[in-house]
């Protein structure tokens, strides 16, 4: 798992926490222990703003038309 510097809001503990569990057998993590502790002490949880609601309800009324 490549964990480089990156916008701190790309670097919470919810996405280390979510890399971590994905791992079946192994899991590499390369990058700087600053930054890995800098994910663990960020638990700063932002709402995503992604817009895939509004694509799934396009969809559906495209699909009854």
């Amino acid at each position: 798992m490549p964990l480089t510097q990156a916008a701190p809001m790309l670097l919470t503990r919810n996405l280390l926490y979510t890399g971590m569990t994905r791992a079946k057998k192994l899991l590499i993590i390369i990058g700087s222990k600053n930054v890995v502790n800098f994910m663990i002490n960020n638990a700063d949880s932002k709402k995503r703003n992604t817009g895939l609601a509004y694509k799934l309800i396009e969809l559906e009324q495209k699909g009854h038309s």
